[in-house]
């Protein structure tokens, strides 16, 4: 991640004189690893997307692109000499890398809907699966907008001010983030509880719980980082997980990376495919979720 060290003029607190985006030299070889690793899944899941059909996984697609793109930026940083960084490649690495998950949550969401259609379960929710999907995903463009507009304020800042304006709309678009995971996770719980109480038919025959074992796997990992990235913001530019690059790959880059590996092994393609009729089940479900 990147960071920031402020100096300020005499008799001039706002304004910011000297501005470094990292408390360390950028590692090439980490950079690179990120790089390829990132475009290698976006190339698997977009194989996989486009042979099976499953359009809805666009976002998820695109947000594992934005990982790639992201840790290019930070590979230019990183063959740059050392104080002599420029702007293009650390806004690249910084917006881009984080603002991705946004894209990886939006499908996330969708997938859960799909498996309540899959098992015919509608009945099993607290709210009506279209309404869930719209809340989750409404919840997750308004994180995305902060996020994004928090990290654009903080790409112009010319003030300490603006500084500390663009970081509070950052945490506070990874708070909503936070949240809508959270209570993601308790309305898939409930689900899954309410399920494995009272099945349904198809809930006999469908592999429902290895897919919500997957949305479990990825949203744990996402939360995680976002609570990292918090953290990381509210300690500020000059705080100790901002100051340590080690960090970011640990509790951001590895744990997207996991998170994207688990749905390239456990596909949701097989839903949309038994929700077409697909296999053993013949069932003739609506595919909008």
């Amino acid at each position: 991640m990147t960071s920031n060290i402020f100096a300020r003029r005499e008799g001039h607190d706002t304004s910011l004189v000297d501005f470094e985006y990292y408390h360390y030299e950028p590692n090439l070889a980490a950079a690179i690893i990120f790089t390829v690793v990132f475009f290698v899944l976006t190339a698997w899941h977009s194989f996989q997307m486009i042979r099976t059909r499953t359009w809805f996984f666009v976002p998820f697609v695109l947000g594992v692109l934005m990982e790639a793109v992201g840790y290019v930026g930070r590979t230019v940083s990183a063959t740059q000499e050392n104080g002599e960084w420029t702007l293009g490649p650390y806004l690249i690495q910084t917006l881009f890398v984080l603002v991705a998950p946004a894209f990886l949550a939006a499908s996330i969401y969708m997938e859960l809907g799909r498996i309540v259609l899959m098992v015919d379960g509608e009945s099993h929710l607290f709210v009506r699966r279209t309404w869930m999907t719209k809340i989750f995903v409404t919840g997750d463009v308004l994180s995305f907008c902060m996020q994004g507009a928090g990290g654009g304020l903080l790409a112009v800042a010319d003030t300490q001010k603006s500084v500390d304006a663009g970081s509070n709309i950052i945490v506070g678009g990874l708070f909503i983030q936070i949240i809508f995971f959270g209570l993601f996770v308790i309305a898939g719980a409930l689900f899954h509880f309410r399920l494995r109480k009272v099945p349904t038919q198809l809930a006999h025959v469908m592999p429902w719980q290895k897919h919500m074992g997957a949305l479990y796997a990825t949203s744990l990992l996402i939360f995680v980082r976002s609570i990292f990235r918090v953290i990381e913001y509210l300690q500020g530019f000059n705080g100790y997980l901002l100051s340590k690059e080690v960090y970011l790959y640990v509790f951001d880059s590895l744990l997207i990376a996991a998170a994207v590996v688990v749905m390239n092994l456990i596909h949701p393609s097989e839903i949309g495919r038994l929700l077409k009729g697909g296999g053993g089940s013949r069932i003739q479900l609506d595919p909008m979720a």
